[in-house]
């Protein structure tokens, strides 16, 4: 079974991040699982959103670049080694693993991993506004 993932290409400057975010908020298209990667001119936003037709349809018409592609999403067991194993059967069949991301969705509660250019001022803010942080310990104990 494959699902559909909605890549966005954008610009790697202050701000455009949340404008992508935006349009798809306005647009009722939630997020359950997404990945930014980056280099120093531009960012690849991968997302798995609950219509990533609808999303890609909205962000070109908000002037932003993305496409849509086929992924596999793997449960797998919370266990020492369940991903290893996996990857060792896709291994032996000459398959090559372009990328791959987290994604947990058994919970009511979604948790992201944020690297920011200034993460004392990031914890600062979070802490002034409330917002819960989770170290790993924390996440271990799940």
């Amino acid at each position: 079974m494959f699902a559909k993932q909605l890549t966005v290409f954008i610009e790697n400057r202050t701000g455009r991040l949340s404008e992508v975010l935006s349009v798809l908020k306005d647009n009722g298209v939630n997020i359950i699982s997404m990945s930014l990667a980056d280099t120093t001119e531009f960012g690849l936003l991968r997302l798995i959103v609950d219509n990533a037709t609808k999303g890609k349809e909205k962000l070109s018409e908000n002037g932003f670049s993305s496409l849509l592609s086929d992924v596999s999403i793997i449960k797998i067991p919370h266990k020492v080694g369940a991903l290893s194993q996996l990857l060792k059967v896709i291994d032996e069949n000459g398959i090559n693993i372009e990328y791959m991301y987290g994604l947990s969705v058994a919970t009511e509660k979604a948790y992201v991993v944020l690297k920011a250019s200034d993460t004392a001022l990031v914890d600062e803010i979070l802490t002034e506004q409330r917002i819960e942080t989770l170290s790993c310990e924390d996440l271990a104990r799940l």
